[in-house]
């Protein structure tokens, strides 16, 4: 539950705000999957409506703007998920795996942009050291992204309560991991740093959002 407090803490304040020592250097992100890959990997194409000009069926958008009002943030999960309406259709499972896909998409999106971020030099020493953390941490939410992705494959086997637990699991340190990689700002006293804290934040919150509803609809699956 801090978890979505933290998300909604950060949803806030994004909404009010768009010589020293050498500072550390900072390691790039190595991402061992690209973002195309891992889509054509998990099976979700491009939306037919976005392909060939295929209206998928009102009954299909009703079930996924029904579904996405068992999330904290239903208009982004309609907004991120109604694409995929001819995957989808009315199936709970195809829903939650989309917005697993969905969830990494925007993770990668937000750990390239860091890994950019602590690249461009001009960081002082504890910005440095925040954007390190937040490397860190993004990286960690990225694979247990993936892990969750790996779990919702093999979800109909004999060992459904096992893979549905370490999915709920992967899930939530994703988000945990989110919400540590802004602390790590505020910990250090740099909250309202417009240059670094200020476009990671925007990211990371989108990416907390997505995941938190990715959980929320991997719960309605039990």
């Amino acid at each position: 539950m801090r978890a979505f407090s933290v998300v909604r803490s950060m949803e806030s304040s994004t909404c009010k705000n768009q010589s020293s020592p050498s500072p550390p250097t900072i390691p790039r992100l190595a991402l061992a999957i690209s973002t195309t890959a891992i889509f054509t990997l998990f099976s979700i194409a491009q939306p037919c409506a976005a392909s060939s000009g295929f209206d998928p069926s009102p009954s299909y958008t009703e079930f996924i703007k029904t579904s996405c009002g068992f999330t904290i943030y239903p208009d982004v999960c309609y907004q991120t998920l109604s694409p995929y309406a001819s995957t989808i259709q009315t199936s709970p499972k195809e829903m939650a795996n989309a917005a697993l896909l969905v969830t990494l998409d925007g993770a990668l999106s937000a750990s390239n942009m860091v890994s950019r971020l602590s690249n461009a030099g001009g960081l002082s020493k504890r910005e440095a050291r925040a954007v390190i953390d937040c490397v860190e941490t993004m990286s960690d939410s990225v694979d247990e992204i993936r892990q969750s992705l790996v779990a919702m494959k093999t979800l109909d086997g004999p060992e459904f309560e096992t893979n549905m637990s370490d999915m709920r699991t992967w899930v939530s340190a994703a988000l945990t991991d989110e919400d540590t990689c802004m602390d790590g700002f505020q910990e250090r006293g740099i909250s309202n740093n417009k240059k670094v804290e200020g476009p990671i934040r925007s990211s990371i919150v989108r990416v907390a959002q997505l995941t938190s509803n990715a959980l929320a609809l991997i719960n309605r699956l039990q």
